[in-house]
């Protein structure tokens, strides 16, 4: 209240100026002028943020899951945590990934880059890793802000000495979900043991692949297959599908009562109003259509945010937001040097409750997991449409038969195509040799199943569309933008398949040409 007294001193001395010199003199206008001045000045301060300490982070990551909770309206979602921390926190609706793939999700948000600017374009244990071992990231950047921090589960990003944190335990990826108490119980030391501000990113094994029913007694109460449908996006039916459906759920169930440990070990810290909590998954499920590509299943994630005191709670957000501003926004909420170049943005106005204006598009992208399934794409969405672009077009996607042969089995798809609609068959014709454009009108078709791409009714869409994509890739320095590049990558993969089968190499050279010859956070400087 003190910032606000010699303000109100000041409209009162403007007040009394007003009263004394008549209207339309020289010096009445002034009087008058002032007055606006000052009333202009205590509305501003009025509605300005109340002032805050920087508050502790904690940064919950799942494995390999979309938004499939109850909160947004998944019908065998058993997720009462993350449903409780959505009705008191911030839901966003249109939440996305650049990538829909471990490594590369988790080295764009920490960095706040793409992965094309990155250069974590495939997974970590196939040796790909950043450009440069000195990228600006996060946890550098919070530790010169005077934060502790910490990592609990996998990081999965190739250098990992390039993100310093001071804390580091159950370093390893727990697909068979051992001691998962440990959590816990791990970040209640890490919280106790010092009042300086914290920044602690648990990473939990839920819900990769195995998809396992049970596991610590958790769920208590599984489901079956016969209580599931495939999810949606999927489009077919069949027993392995619904299996791995159920189990999917289950393994969502078992993370939110995890998340809820770990929030009532913050509650018991005494510093849970002080701490912005951050839920979200780190790409789309393992399953048909999602992982691994650039469709919606793949892409769009749960974003859930709780900041006691600086947010307005039980939000729900329909901007197009990414996983790529939640570099910007961490690091403006804890007044820590914002990392130039970053192509994101603070949702510090979104978690406000306030009106802003927001961006019309939304960017990702793929390049590929391991080396078996280098399929290079880029796409854009707004509103209504999402346009996506192969860069090899024609040729076939070999990430379509690896998720295929591997979960599934070619004769029970086979028997599941069979039974579905033909624009489903049609569909997953396309996944299997794409063309150069896929265009999808997300309202009509949300699990996108009918390419609308060289439809004269759609020629406007896809044009804007296209144009929007080209400037952004060129804006970021897209390497490939020239098609060279994305034919050397495909060449060095190629010379690593050795007797049948792919290996793992001892290091790659594509940095040496996909790399940016000027880093996004040095241009201008």
């Amino acid at each position: 209240m003190t910032g606000k007294l010699p303000l109100v001193s000041a409209v009162r001395r403007a007040a009394r100026s007003v009263a004394l010199w008549p209207s339309g003199t020289p010096a009445g206008l002034v009087a008058q002028a002032a007055l606006w001045l000052a009333l202009v000045m205590l509305l501003g301060c009025a509605a300005a943020p109340p002032p805050y300490d920087p508050p502790n982070i904690l940064l919950v990551v799942s494995e390999d899951n979309g938004p499939e909770l109850g909160a947004y309206g998944d019908p065998h979602a058993r997720t009462p945590v993350l449903d409780g921390l959505a009705r008191e926190g911030v839901l966003f609706r249109n939440a996305y990934v650049p990538q829909a793939g471990c490594s590369q999700s988790r080295a764009a948000l920490l960095t706040g880059l793409y992965p094309h600017q990155n250069g974590q374009i495939g997974l970590a244990t196939w040796k790909f890793g950043l450009y440069r071992d000195d990228t600006p990231n996060i946890v550098r950047s919070l530790k010169e802000a005077g934060y502790r921090t910490g990592i609990i589960g996998k990081l999965h990003i190739n250098p990992a000495d390039a993100f310093p944190f001071d804390f580091v335990e159950i370093p390893g990826a727990n697909f068979q979900r051992k001691d998962l108490n440990a959590y816990a119980a791990s970040a209640a030391r890490f919280i106790a043991a010092s009042d300086e501000p914290f920044f602690l990113s648990v990473n939990y094994p839920d819900a990769h692949r195995p998809f396992l029913r049970q596991a610590g007694g958790l769920p208590a109460d599984p489901i079956s297959a016969d209580d599931v449908a495939p999810l949606p996006y999927i489009g077919l039916d069949s027993p392995t599908l619904r299996r791995d459906s159920a189990n999917y759920h289950n393994s969502m169930s078992r993370l939110d009562s995890l998340v809820g440990g770990l929030l009532e070990t913050l509650d018991k810290s005494g510093k849970s109003s002080e701490t912005l909590v951050v839920y979200l998954g780190d790409h789309g499920a393992d399953l048909l259509r999602g992982k691994r590509t650039c469709y919606e299943g793949g892409l769009r994630v749960p974003l859930i945010m709780r900041w006691p005191g600086q947010q307005a709670g039980g939000q729900i957000r329909d901007e197009l937001v990414s996983t790529i501003d939640l570099a910007p926004t961490l690091l403006a909420a804890a007044r820590a040097e914002p990392i130039p170049g970053l192509p994101g943005r603070s949702l510090e106005p979104l978690l406000a409750g306030r009106s802003t204006a927001w961006r019309e598009h939304l960017f990702a992208e793929y390049h590929l997991h391991s080396n078996h399934n280098y399929y290079p794409q880029r796409s854009v969405r707004n509103r209504r449409y999402k346009l996506i672009q192969n860069l090899m077009p024609s040729t076939e996607n070999p990430g379509h038969a690896f998720t295929i042969g591997r979960f599934v089995g070619e004769e029970e798809i086979a028997r599941a195509l069979s039974e579905a609609e033909e624009h489903i068959q049609l569909a997953y014709e396309l996944m299997e040799k794409p063309p150069e454009y896929e265009l999808y009108d997300l309202a009509a078709d949300p699990f996108e199943f009918r390419n609308l791409a060289g439809h004269v009714a759609y020629r406007e869409a896809f044009r804007g569309l296209q144009a929007v994509l080209l400037e952004w890739r060129e804006e970021t320095s897209d390497p490939f933008l020239n098609p060279s590049n994305v034919a050397r990558l495909k060449a060095e993969i190629e010379s690593t398949f050795k007797d049948g089968q792919y290996v793992r190499p001892a290091g790659w050279t594509y940095r040496d040409y996909l790399a940016p010859d000027v880093p996004p956070w040095t241009a201008g400087h």
